[in-house]
């Protein structure tokens, strides 16, 4: 029944979204809720492995960047549709993600942390050195000029951008209500024992950083059309990395409404920064709200709607 509710709900914001399209003119709105839903969705996918199983993840960006830049491959070489650049960039991340995860999750804590971080540097590097998708100069991407039932391509990029953080939220969901999920927790709560137990840790935790990777790069894929103009500074900005982080943790990471919460929160916040006084403060909200949030309220906000409805009844 919770099932068909999310599915119903997913359906309607979908439907509002392409409604939006139809009243609102303003450019600007289409490019500011594009960001806040694609923040919806790299949190709702690092939180995937980083809060479901406890593995944080500093290499948001290099997924990201990946989908990305594996769109602007196959734009430059076959002028692929929007549909098969997010699948390709899906697929892509996808198998990175198992690959970092065979290569990288037998270690723990900071060693898993610090491995992911030196991918991102890994992965900018050679695209710093591929001249093919710009090089370090960076390369323009023409947008179409609009879409179908839509007067132009932000529109389509903004519902199809909640469409798909909308299905990251559904399979984020069914995790965490499956046996998956159940396996997920025992990890996170304390991996020797969920081995003792005979809980499969490794095939979790492989199947944990596939998932999560390829919905980052499924963020990453529209990014070309979203900017017109990709360089590896901006693909593989650190913002992403930290924007991904906080989000969950703001909102609660022992559940998927907590990376909504936490990225509609911080991704408004971030917009209403970058119109009234400068973009260049965004990372510096996102620290004085995490650090707020680590020091008064460790479990996010759902931890501390929890503790109000506890102290209610009691």
């Amino acid at each position: 029944m919770q099932a068909r509710w999310l599915l119903a709900l997913a359906g309607v914001l979908i439907v509002g979204a392409f409604v939006v399209t139809r009243t609102v003119d303003n450019r600007y709105v289409y490019f500011a809720a594009y960001g806040i839903l694609q923040y919806v969705l790299l949190a709702t996918a690092w939180n995937i492995l980083g809060g479901y199983t406890g593995y944080v993840n500093f290499g948001t960006g290099a997924f990201f960047a990946l989908g990305a830049y594996t769109s602007v491959f196959l734009i430059q070489a076959v002028q692929a549709p929007l549909v098969v650049l997010i699948v390709a960039g899906g697929l892509v991340s996808g198998l990175l993600g198992f690959g970092i995860g065979y290569l990288t999750l037998r270690l723990r804590g900071v060693f898993f942390s610090i491995a992911t971080l030196a991918l991102a540097v890994v992965l900018e590097t050679m695209m710093v050195n591929w001249e093919y998708v710009g090089g370090a100069k960076g390369i323009s991407i023409i947008r179409p000029s609009a879409g179908p039932l839509f007067t132009n391509y932000v529109q389509l990029l903004f519902v199809v951008m909640a469409a798909l953080a909308m299905g990251a939220v559904a399979v984020a969901w069914f995790i965490e209500h499956s046996r998956i999920g159940r396996g997920f927790a025992t990890i996170r709560d304390n991996e020797e024992a969920a081995e003792c137990m005979g809980v499969p840790t490794l095939r979790l935790k492989l199947l944990a950083t596939t998932v999560s990777g390829c919905l980052m790069g499924i963020a990453g894929a529209p990014f070309p059309y979203y900017i017109t103009f990709v360089e590896p500074v901006s693909a593989f900005n650190l913002s992403y990395a930290v924007n991904s982080l906080a989000m969950p943790m703001v909102g609660g990471t022992t559940s998927w409404v907590g990376p909504i919460i936490g990225a509609v929160l911080l991704g408004t916040l971030q917009q209403l920064a970058t119109v009234t006084i400068s973009s260049e403060l965004n990372l510096l909200i996102v620290g004085v709200v995490l650090v707020a949030f680590v020091v008064l309220a460790p479990e996010g906000i759902l931890g501390l709607l929890r503790r109000g409805t506890r102290r209610t009844r009691a």
